[in-house]
C-alpha cells in the first residue's frame, strides 16, 4: 500500500503568498517559540500525508516528535512527503549551480568533497531563511529548534571538559561549520541568493545545525523532508524512510508492528556507541550498550589493524570487545619489541588464531596493566572535567547539563569495566 501523490509546490505557493509589507524573518533567538502546529497544517495543505493516528507529541514543549495513537502494522505507510517539499543536494545544485560553484571549489580545495552534499542543504536553508515569510518553507523554518547541543554549537570551554574522543567528534563538527562559513562567502555576489547580512555567525550556525541534524545521506546524496525530519532516533527504530529515485517523493514505512502510544523513530547511526550521535546531533542515547574505549593514544594501531571506533567498545555490563585487547596487545608489543609486534600483527591479519592467542597469553599481564592504567586515568580525568564543568555559568554554557550527563554515562561504563578488569 502507498499513499496517493498529492499536489506539491503549487499548493505551497498559493497557501503562503504574502505581500512585501508583511515580510519578516524567522526569529533565531534561543528562546523563540517553535510554531510546530502551524507547520503541521502547512504540511497537510502541501500534500504531506500521515497514517491515521499519527500525531506530533512533546514531553517538554520544545522537542516534538510523531507518535502513533493507534496500532500500525509492519509494512504500513506512515508518512508521505511530495518531492516539491523535499530538499535534495542534486536539486539545490540545479537551482543554484552558478552561485554554488565557487563555494564548492573552496571545499574541494580543502579536500572536503564528501561534505558538498551537506553543504548544498546548508546553502538552501540560508537562501530560504533570507526570503523570510515569503519563502514557501517559512512555516517549516519557523517550527525548527533555535538552540542546538551538537558539536558545532559547542564552545572551546565545552571541548575542554569532554573525554578526548567526544571532544574529537564534537570539534570535527565545529571545524565543518567553520569550513562551511568560509565556503559560503565565496558565492559570486551577482549570483548569490542571499545578501551579506544573512552570512552572520548566528544564521550560519543555525543553518548548519539544521542541515546536519535534520537531513539524511543516502547513496552519496543528502535529503531533507519536512515532517519526516521530526522523526527522532531509536536504537531499535520503528520506521524506515526511502526516497523515490524517479519522483523524489519521500516515504516512511513501519519496519515493525507499532503499538499505540509508541514514538515513531528512525536510526541516525550506529547504536552501539552514543558519542558520535552526541557530537553530531546533540543528544545522549543511554540505551546504547557501551561506548568507545577512549584509547586515543592507540589510533595508529587501531587503523593498522583495520578497526574503527565502533569496534573498540567498553560495555555497560563491564564487558570489553575482543578488538580492544588486540589493539592494546599490539600497542604494548610495539612499545617494547617491534619484532614481536610485527609477528603479532601478521598473526592477526592472517587469521592465525593459535599464534595470536599465544602472544596474548604470554604478554597478558602487560596488556592488562596497560588497560587498567588507561581506565584508572580516564576515571580521574572524568571527575576533574565534570568538576570544572560544574563551575560554568549555565547562561553562557547552556550545554553543560548534557555534557555532565555524557560524562556520567562514560564514568558508569568505565567503572563497570574497571571492576571486570580488576577481577581478571
Amino acid at each position: 500500500m502507498k499513499f496517493n501523490h498529492l499536489p506539491g509546490l503549487p499548493a505551497i505557493t498559493i497557501f503562503f503568498a504574502k505581500s512585501a509589507s508583511s515580510f519578516s524573518l524567522v526569529d533565531l533567538s534561543p528562546n523563540a517559540q517553535r510554531d510546530v502546529y502551524t507547520m503541521s497544517d502547512w504540511a497537510s495543505n502541501c500534500g504531506v500525508q500521515q497514517a491515521e493516528g499519527v500525531q506530533l507529541t512533546s514531553y517538554d514543549g520544545y522537542d516534538y516528535f510523531p507518535a502513533a495513537q493507534s496500532d500500525i502494522p509492519a509494512g504500513s505507510p506512515v508518512m508521505f512527503v511530495p518531492s516539491d517539499l523535499v530538499f535534495s543536494s542534486s536539486k539545490v545544485a540545479q537551482e543554484y549551480g552558478a552561485a554554488l560553484s565557487q563555494c564548492e571549489n573552496k571545499l574541494a580545495a580543502a579536500n572536503l568533497q564528501d561534505k558538498i552534499p551537506l553543504f548544498r542543504i546548508f546553502f538552501k536553508i540560508i537562501a530560504e531563511y533570507e526570503k523570510g515569510d515569503e519563502s514557501p518553507w517559512y512555516p517549516w523554518l519557523n517550527s525548527l529548534p533555535r538552540m542546538f547541543n551538537n558539536g558545532a554549537s559547542m564552545t572551546y570551554d565545552c571541548f575542554d571538559v569532554l573525554p578526548p574522543y567526544a571532544a574529537y567528534c564534537a570539534f570535527a563538527e565545529r571545524t565543518n561549520l567553520v569550513n562551511f562559513k568560509k565556503a559560503v562567502g565565496r558565492a559570486e555576489p551577482q549570483n548569490s541568493p542571499f545578501s551579506p547580512d544573512s552570512l552572520n555567525s548566528e544564521v550560519l550556525k543555525w543553518a548548519y545545525c539544521v542541515a546536519v541534524t535534520r537531513s539524511v545521506e543516502m547513496n552519496g546524496e543528502r535529503f531533507l523532508a519536512p515532517m519526516v525530519d521530526m522523526l527522532n532516533h531509536g536504537a531499535e527504530p520503528e520506521v524506515e524512510i526511502s526516497y523515490d529515485g524517479n519522483t523524489g517523493d519521500c516515504q516512511a514505512y513501519a519496519s515493525v508492528d507499532i503499538p499505540a502510544g509508541s514514538p515513531l523513530r528512525i536510526s541516525y547511526g550506529d547504536p552501539r556507541d552514543p558519542t558520535p550521535l552526541f557530537a553530531n546531533y546533540g543528544f545522549l542515547d543511554e540505551s546504547s550498550g557501551g561506548t568507545f574505549c577512549k584509547l586515543m593514544n592507540m589510533l595508529n594501531e587501531m587503523e593498522a589493524l583495520g578497526y574503527n571506533f565502533g569496534d573498540l567498545l567498553f560495555y555497560k555490563s563491564g564487558d570489553i570487545s575482543p578488538e580492544v585487547f588486540t589493539v592494546v596487545t599490539y600497542h604494548t608489543l610495539n612499545k617494547n619489541d617491534p619484532n614481536l609486534a610485527q609477528g603479532y600483527y601478521q598473526a592477526v591479519m592472517s587469521g592465525d588464531e593459535a599464534t595470536k592467542s599465544q602472544y596474548e597469553g604470554q604478554y597478558w599481564e602487560y596488556s592488562k596493566g596497560e588497560l587498567q592504567n588507561h581506565v584508572d586515568g580516564l576515571l580521574r580525568d572524568l571527575d576533574q572535567w565534570s568538576n570544572t564543568a560544574s563551575t560554568y555559568d549555565l547562561n553562557t554554557h547552556p550545554r553543560v547539563p548534557l555534557i555532565m550527563q555524557h560524562n556520567a554515562y562514560v564514568k558508569e561504563t568505565f567503572l563497570a569495566v574497571k571492576a571486570n578488569l580488576d577481577n581478571m
